[in-house]
């Protein structure tokens, strides 16, 4: 048997990038074998073993036959006859089907074996598929989208172009999970370039598909999308403040409705919620706040119990520009209330009236939000 380091770790060990995890891949084994050598077996598709001191993961060379819809439909063989070359075929671009050999100390030695012209695309900065089994698998588009939001100066070859947009035109990406789609779709949203991921579902055709459909609408204006490279650029590179960005314009519901689509963590979802209620707010008072409407974002940001978030929201909306300075200094305002002081303004004998107390929060709260917009 020989092991192989394959795939982004041998890419980004020749780009110069930090190399984070290493995919190993085995030739000439058996799953009798890696068992009798100590590996534990995890795969559920196709063997997959856990190395018995490190952990790392360890699979079988295999190759694989579409039987069915999506990117799970497929049925895979793993033997000892089958050979690296074999294995690097059923890999997605050119630049992820390289491998180099692994020693018994675990050092990579010997020469990049780099059967599909990786090295030369890698030179070329592009994305080229390596066979046409690669339209077979609709989890590839998202990929090489993240891929070039992770990749800006990369370009997409022509025929993989056309193998992307014959994913779309086959309707493959209904048979993505959830999950999935939002997984990497997460990961070009923290990428250098979100806007080039975007772009590439927007050439696709994609976009009708897997994004919300008002942001499908958007990304198709030329003007949005220069507006979007503005604001990601002012924008933090949390998740939350990238995605609260890009969906800064659609509406709530809207924002509501896709993320259960696409099985959007929570946290995620409401952060981009409320700061489009935000630009709501700000669009309607045109600068002249009024406290009622204030205090009901507060609420809705519940920045009483999570006054880091509703402090990330503003600053957001500030370093894009949009003059919440008020709204800033409103909530400082509140924030320092004294609740200790406004129970015991409340008659002794309603003070276990959870209703009179939060109507006298709600008087206290509004109390320094106006005094906070007129000063």
């Amino acid at each position: 048997m020989k092991i192989y380091a394959v795939g982004g770790a041998i890419r980004d060990a020749l780009m110069g990038l930090p190399v984070h995890d290493i995919d190993y891949v085995v030739v000439g084994s058996s799953v009798e074998e890696m068992i009798a050598k100590g590996f534990r077996p995890v795969g559920k598709d196709f063997p997959v073993f856990l190395h018995p001191d490190t952990q790392a993961e360890y699979a079988l060379a295999r190759t694989e036959r579409k039987t069915g819809k999506g990117y799970k439909g497929f049925h895979f063989y793993a033997d000892p006859s089958v050979t690296l070359e074999q294995d690097l075929l059923r890999r997605d671009l050119t630049i992820n089907a390289m491998a180099q050999e692994v020693g018994e100390d675990g050092s990579l030695h010997g020469p990049i074996l780099d059967p599909y012209n990786g090295q030369q695309d890698l030179a070329a900065k592009v994305f080229r598929h390596v066979s046409d089994a690669f339209a077979e698998d609709p989890l590839r588009l998202l990929r090489i989208a993240r891929f070039a939001a992770r990749f800006p100066d990369f370009s997409v070859a022509d025929e993989t172009m056309l193998a992307l947009k014959a994913i779309v035109q086959a309707d493959e990406l209904r048979a993505l999970s959830a999950e999935r789609i939002w997984q990497e779709l997460a990961r070009g949203l923290v990428a250098s370039r979100p806007m080039h991921m975007f772009q590439v579902l927007l050439n696709t055709g994609a976009a009708a598909t897997l994004l919300a459909p008002t942001l499908a609408v958007q990304l198709s204006q030329e003007e949005f999308r220069e507006a979007m490279l503005i604001h990601l650029s002012a924008a933090g590179n949390s998740l939350e403040e990238r995605c609260a960005v890009v969906l800064m314009d659609i509406p709530a519901a809207e924002i509501h409705s896709w993320a259960d689509c696409v099985r959007m963590p929570i946290e995620v979802r409401d952060f981009s919620e409320i700061f489009s209620e935000l630009l709501v707010l700000i669009n309607k008072s045109q600068l002249q706040f009024q406290p009622v409407d204030v205090l009901a974002w507060f609420n809705r940001a519940d920045v009483w119990r999570k006054p880091d978030r509703g402090q990330a929201l503003l600053n957001l909306a500030q370093n894009l520009g949009l003059g919440v300075m008020p709204l800033i200094k409103a909530m400082r305002n509140v924030q320092a209330l004294n609740t200790a002081e406004i129970i015991a303004g409340i008659a002794a004998e309603d003070r276990s009236n959870g209703e009179r107390i939060g109507s006298a929060f709600e008087v206290a709260r509004l109390a320094a939000i106006t005094a906070a917009l007129k000063a």
